[in-house]
């Protein structure tokens, strides 16, 4: 299986999941991924995908520091990654 950097499709399928229904989190998302994006790693990818997987609020209560990860995503890849996303 192809790694997120060497395969255009997965990177371009990163971008179209990144899109959220708040203005606020598709700033702070597409603000970090033009900078970051190419040199994100798979396990990077896989902490992005998971924070993906949430509520456009709860999102936005991790990305603001207003909130700390809980569940599924409170896993030390996640915080490494909102760590970055956070000054970004």
């Amino acid at each position: 299986m192809a790694a997120h950097q060497e395969d255009p499709k997965k990177r371009a399928r990163l971008r179209w999941r990144s899109r959220r229904g708040l203005l606020e989190n598709d700033l702070l998302i597409s603000r970090f991924l033009d900078q970051h994006e190419a040199n994100l790693s798979d396990d990077e990818v896989d902490a992005f995908s998971r924070l993906m997987e949430l509520g456009d609020n709860d999102l936005l209560g991790l990305l603001l520091s207003r909130n700390e990860p809980t569940g599924a995503v409170d896993v030390p890849q996640v915080r490494a990654l909102l760590a970055r996303m956070r000054v970004a």
